[in-house]
């Protein structure tokens, strides 16, 4: 039991309150002591507030709410003094309360905080009133929440329930369709059993013929080898009588063939001696070679004509390339980028330039190398190899135009010829007397 001091005899000071002041009252007077806490001197304070004189309401209401309950509990001046600043802030609930009839529309909360710092007569009934009627509400508010959780909950059943009834058709559909799955799954597996048997019959059948193919295949080695003994032996006896026959013919024949020999060399040594007599020279020619025909390694005219039918053919460049004073002009990226365009720019030159010096050591004509100086972002350092021109096309010249400036400074009738795929420029070059070659051909022959 709390009993409170101070006061005049006669008002609601020598009230007690019985039992613990509800909690929501109790914040309601630490908010009430925190307001009028600012409007004291520090000497005005209790001695164990003071330290808090600096601080804001909102702090001061946090960190000294205990100790402000305290003191307005054991402190009766410093109750006074609140209760003083509260009259003055909120004149009309202080004076509804001294009057003995607080205002029915005010929070009960308010009028049981209020009551408790004034002290008015009846004040432990206003704030037992208030806590009864803050367990009621709490009790009401527990209720509807109660009632909210329940009403969730059921909802929550509910779609449990229909996601529940969802997944179990879900789950039969899946368990018929893999019962569907397993039916097919064994009708193919009795199909396949009845073509392994199937193929295991055949497979018996295969080796048995197997087996009287190589008891057959023995018998007709058997008959093989002895046939081939036959022949042997009769074969020996052949060579023994013809052996026995050129025995007897060179016997017959030995002085037929002195005289035939004698008679040979009487002529050659009267040849020689006429030879030297007249000074005649070694024959040049032999009628052999008066007859008309193709030699090993040499072609025909008509062979020449079906190969230059083939425009990608190595040979007829072979054959352009064997002319007095050739000149070969090559579309340098027209043939790099042909035969290897996945490699950069710069080994692409490399790797053709190297080759045409093969080429121009190899054939002895004259090569030049046509590139074009768009594709570069800075001039090129290049030592051009051996036997080979290199030119790289002048800013707004492309090289397609260069190589045609190249084909028509050419006197006419000298064989030039350039390797390019680019049709503009095999039709440009034609009609000024050049000879165009696909760039496949030329990279044949390189490789």
């Amino acid at each position: 039991m709390v009993e409170t001091t101070g006061g005049a005899p006669g008002d609601g000071a020598a009230e007690v309150l019985d039992r613990p002041l509800p909690d929501g009252v109790r914040k309601r007077v630490v908010q009430i002591a925190s307001d009028g806490f600012g409007g004291l001197t520090v000497g005005e304070l209790p001695a164990q507030l003071r330290q808090y004189a600096r601080f804001t309401p909102s702090r001061r209401a946090k960190f000294a709410g205990n100790a402000m309950a305290s003191a307005l509990e054991t402190d009766a001046l410093f109750r006074q003094r609140i209760g003083e600043r509260l009259r003055e802030a909120q004149p009309e609930l202080a004076g509804a309360l001294d009057s003995g009839a607080p205002p029915p529309a005010a929070d009960p909360l308010d009028v049981a905080a209020a009551a408790y710092v004034l002290r008015p007569t009846g004040w432990v009934k206003l704030v037992t009133a208030a806590g009864e009627e803050a367990q009621r509400a709490d009790a009401e508010r527990a209720d509807e929440e109660s009632r909210a959780e329940l009403d969730r909950l059921r909802q929550e059943l509910a779609a449990a329930r229909d996601h529940t009834r969802a997944e179990t058709e879900r789950l039969r559909a899946d368990l018929d369709a893999a019962r569907r799955e397993a039916e097919a799954l064994q009708r193919k597996l009795r199909a396949a059993l009845s073509d392994v048997k199937r193929g295991e019959a055949a497979l018996r059948r295969l080796r048995g013929e197997a087996e009287a193919a190589r008891a057959e295949g023995q018998t007709q080695v058997s008959a093989a080898e002895s046939e081939t003994r036959r022949l042997k032996a009769r074969l020996g006896e052949a060579e023994a009588a013809l052996e026995a026959s050129r025995k007897a013919a060179r016997e017959g024949r030995s002085v037929e063939d002195m005289r035939l020999r004698l008679l040979l060399d009487t002529v050659l040594d009267a040849a020689q001696g006429l030879r030297r007599e007249l000074a005649l020279p070694p024959v040049a020619v032999r009628p052999a070679e008066t007859v008309d025909a193709v030699e090993p390694g040499r072609m025909t005219p008509k062979d020449i004509a079906a190969r230059a039918l083939s425009e990608h053919d190595p040979a007829v460049l072979d054959q352009l390339l064997a002319l007095p004073q050739a000149h070969l002009v090559v579309d340098g990226y027209n043939v790099t980028k042909t035969g290897y365009p996945q490699m950069p720019l710069e080994k692409q030159r490399l790797r053709l330039l190297g080759q045409l010096s093969q080429l121009a050591a190899q054939t002895g004509a004259e090569v030049t190398c046509v590139f074009d100086g768009a594709e570069l972002l800075a001039p090129v350092l290049l030592a051009p190899p051996r036997g080979v021109r290199v030119l790289f096309s002048k800013p707004g010249v492309t090289a397609d135009e260069l190589i045609r400036q190249l084909v028509r400074a050419e006197p006419p009738g000298r064989p030039v010829i350039v390797a390019s795929t680019d049709r503009e420029v095999a039709d440009g070059v034609a009609r000024a007397g050049a000879r165009p070659i696909a760039s496949a051909m030329l990279l044949k022959r390189l490789i």
